[in-house]
């Protein structure tokens, strides 16, 4: 299950064309670019979707300053994450996703020319107990001089296992286990925890030939330093996993024991000093001065020995064992509360329902503010053909919006009923219309987010609402369905505001993958 393994530069041909997505969760680096490119430039089956998540707190700037590339224009969907760690980023992609398999790639890698040709074959037969399939990570190191500490640390990933740098996971499987830990706010151990989880539910993850290039990214003197906060993260898994995570999942046991005694020695010292023992203070003082010395020994002698180089191996390795410790610690103390409390729900995994509700403006056309013109009615790409599929599937199909231009007046209930009508030509018949016609301080209890309206819809429709989905664009939709007990989905668009999203129990790309989750389209195998 290891990522590492013999290298293997063959041409494989190409088998046909897999259903899968890609997922980048991206924090907006200017490497994503670079992906992207690289992805529009490959050889071999396209993904069915590209979905970029950019979970960037400050979304002011363009993400991508020179926009998609051409090749990829048409698949990749953007969509605005919750900006709360890698794990809450993956989680958003793969719940937009609806092919049988999710390949995820990190926004600093570059998939190789030949990465999707290598992963149809990497796929290819997967029997179903394989929930994963992981890809070879290379991460190019200089070859005129020896690699510094920092490149030595992003070098481990070449051997890391279940790196979703570049791993593909099954989607059923993913929604069985409820995705990724979103305790987990940084990289590198909700990797490991899914892995586990994964493992421990009977399933295994095989390694495949495809490979993606790790470019080592500069960094400052002290990120040493600042990667100690995953200790705290380590502390999570020893919670959840046991003692011995660390030999189950392939991570070395690194030395959090010395760091400890290198730590205890240091603030011995100074205690000692403080109370007037220097005998025991020049001991303890000794101790810790030649942990810290092995320590950057360690760290110094493989690498360049410039002067810039030791004197940062020397600072930090004075300071690392006491920042390491000091995040265990706090983090241990974090574990035993979190452990102890249940996992936050996630979204859910799919399924068949009767009736699908759906808002209007913003959903199944483009939203124009207090719209009495039907001329200005345009479907959103796609609604119609996903509609038909949901009609010939059986279901009740339903629109609930509210119009508060009736209200306002702003619009007459002859312009609102002709904009409706042609909403219907457009995209096919409907089997109720559920319009309220309050404003938003009425205090009426049909206004989403108020659940009337989805009431009165699945009452008329003959079917309890807890058999009804919600599909919307903004909150207002999902709350809605919450308080009706209906399934919220939620179809961002560039309106829809972060926090909503973050707060949304599930999440579509668009209508297509709706159709697919609630007529449960298969999710297993590869598809031809």
């Amino acid at each position: 299950m290891s990522a590492d393994g013999p290298r293997c530069d063959a041409v494989v041909p190409t088998v046909g064309r897999p259903r899968y997505d890609v997922v980048v969760p991206t924090v907006g680096r200017p490497s994503l670019s670079r992906l992207l490119a690289a992805l529009a430039a490959a050889e071999g089956p396209p993904p069915r979707r590209v979905v970029v998540v950019d979970d960037r707190r400050d979304r002011s700037a363009p993400l991508l300053a020179g926009g998609v590339p051409d090749g990829l224009r048409h698949l990749v969907r953007i969509l605005p994450g919750p900006a709360a760690g890698p794990a809450a980023a993956r989680n958003l992609g793969w719940r937009a996703c609806s092919s049988p398999w999710v390949a995820f790639l990190d926004d600093d890698v570059v998939p190789r020319p030949d990465w999707a040709v290598r992963l149809a074959a990497d796929l290819e037969g997967l029997p179903g107990d394989v929930a994963g399939s992981q890809g070879r990570i290379e991460v190019p190191l200089p070859r005129d001089r020896a690699a510094t500490d920092w490149e030595r640390n992003v070098a481990g990933l070449r051997g890391a296992r279940w790196a979703t740098a570049n791993l593909a996971y099954r989607h059923d499987v993913l929604a069985a286990l409820g995705g990724f830990d979103e305790r987990f706010p940084r990289a590198y151990r909700e990797d490991a925890d899914v892995g586990l989880r994964v493992a421990a539910s009977g399933y295994r993850i095989v390694r495949g030939a495809r490979t993606v290039d790790h470019p080592v990214s500069p960094a400052g003197p002290w990120v040493s330093l600042v990667k100690q906060a995953g200790n705290a993260d380590d502390a999570l898994m020893a919670a959840l996993h046991g003692p011995g995570w660390r030999a189950r999942a392939g991570v070395p046991r690194g030395r959090r024991p010395l760091h400890l005694l290198t730590s205890v020695a240091g603030v011995a010292a100074v205690a000692a000093r403080a109370v007037g023992r220097r005998g025991v203070a020049a001991v303890a003082l000794g101790a810790w001065l030649g942990a810290s010395a092995e320590f950057a020994w360690r760290r110094i002698a493989p690498g360049p020995r410039t002067a810039r180089e030791v004197t940062t191996m020397v600072a930090t390795s004075a300071l690392l064992p006491a920042v390491a410790t000091y995040h265990w610690l706090r983090g241990a103390v974090r574990a035993r509360h979190v452990a102890a409390s249940p996992r936050p729900a996630q979204a859910p995994a799919g399924g068949r329902v009767a009736a699908v509700l759906l808002d209007r403006d913003g959903t199944l056309v483009e939203d124009v503010p207090y719209n009495g013109d039907p001329a200005a009615v345009r479907p959103l790409p796609g609604t119609r053909a996903a509609l038909d599929r949901l009609r010939a599937g059986g279901l009740c199909l339903a629109v609930v919006s509210n119009q508060s231009g009736l209200a306002r007046g702003l619009l007459a209930p002859a312009e609102v009923a002709a904009v409706n009508a042609r909403v219907e030509q457009l995209l096919g018949p409907f089997d109720g219309w559920f319009v309220c016609s309050h404003g938003p301080d009425d205090g009426c209890g049909c206004r989403k987010p108020a659940p009337g309206l989805l009431l009165a819809a699945a009452a008329e429709l003959g079917v309890e609402p807890a058999d009804c989905a919600m599909v919307g664009d903004i909150g207002a939709d999902t709350e809605a369905a919450a308080a009706a007990g209906a399934r919220p989905v939620l179809v961002p668009t560039p309106a829809t505001r972060p926090e909503e999203v973050a707060a949304a129990m599930e999440v579509a790309a668009d209508l297509e993958v709706v159709a697919d989750r609630l007529l449960g389209v298969a999710a297993t195998g590869v598809d031809r």
